[in-house]
């Protein structure tokens, strides 16, 4: 049995602090723009699509803010509506916490869509970049978030189960890191290899991601402890149950309409 003891601060120059999680965002958007190179060098053959790689780095600008909003917006409107509309200046405190995965989800979708209008490239082509390198950052995230000691998982018996002090003296379930290895490092390995070893279909990565990230986030949910503010609603579910089952819907919605247009 483990009892969560690490410090969420990596670094403190007193002047400013260097966190974890801050870390976790940024390297996940470095490594997340190297191996979005590569998978465009490695994809661009496969479609008739004239695409400067140049243009990555915009893309990624587009990318920080939509996470940012999204992320923010999204933890205002599905997980604690009553308070920030009580308190809407806090809406801007994101230093304080409170960002939702789903919500920069739609931010992403967003931002994407309208830098693929402004440059004249298939929205779809640029998703299924994000959605491989996705899973990255995701990782990281989650790792932070056991580093923090939030998000923690229900109580449990097992051997493996971690006491965060910050909650309560039981023993509870890393759910971060389960999440870590599902939504991360599985979802990860699935979706690179499709696009590294099978011939690119614009779409596929996309639709997928929706699929198999809400099919490991219901997973994972079941092993996590309901936001406090929140509880279960319809006193069976999470809201990250319903978001993520709301995400597998759009998923096929997408993949039905895809090779429906494909076979016409």
């Amino acid at each position: 049995m483990y009892t969560h003891s690490l410090d969420p601060v990596f670094i403190d120059f007193g002047f400013i602090v260097i966190r974890w999680y801050s870390l976790a965002y940024i390297f996940g958007i470095i490594l997340g723009w190297w191996l979005g190179k590569k998978i465009i060098n490695h994809i661009i053959k496969d479609v008739n699509l004239k695409f400067n790689i140049k243009e990555f780095d915009d893309l990624i600008t587009y990318l920080i803010i939509s996470i940012i909003i999204g992320g923010r917006l999204g933890y205002v409107t599905f997980y604690n509506l009553s308070y920030y509309l009580a308190n809407p200046f806090d809406i801007v405190k994101v230093w304080e916490g409170g960002m939702s995965f789903h919500g920069a989800l739609l931010g992403i979708i967003i931002g994407t869509y309208l830098f693929s209008k402004k440059k004249g490239v298939p929205t779809y082509f640029l998703l299924d970049i994000i959605a491989c390198v996705s899973p990255i950052g995701i990782f990281l995230g989650r790792l932070a978030n056991f580093i923090n000691g939030e998000l923690v998982g229900k109580v449990t018996t097992a051997f493996w189960g971690v006491i965060f002090p910050a909650v309560d003296s039981l023993p509870r379930h890393p759910s971060q890191l389960y999440e870590a290895m599902l939504e991360g490092v599985v979802l990860f390995f699935i979706l690179n290899n499709l696009i590294f070893r099978k011939k690119y279909k614009m779409g596929t990565c996309s639709y997928l991601f929706l699929i198999y990230y809400g099919i490991f986030r219901i997973i994972s949910e079941f092993f996590r402890r309901p936001d406090p503010q929140l509880g279960y609603l319809f006193d069976l579910f999470t809201m990250g149950t319903i978001l993520s089952f709301l995400m597998i819907i759009a998923g096929l919605i997408i993949s039905n309409a895809l090779r429906k247009k494909n076979e016409t």
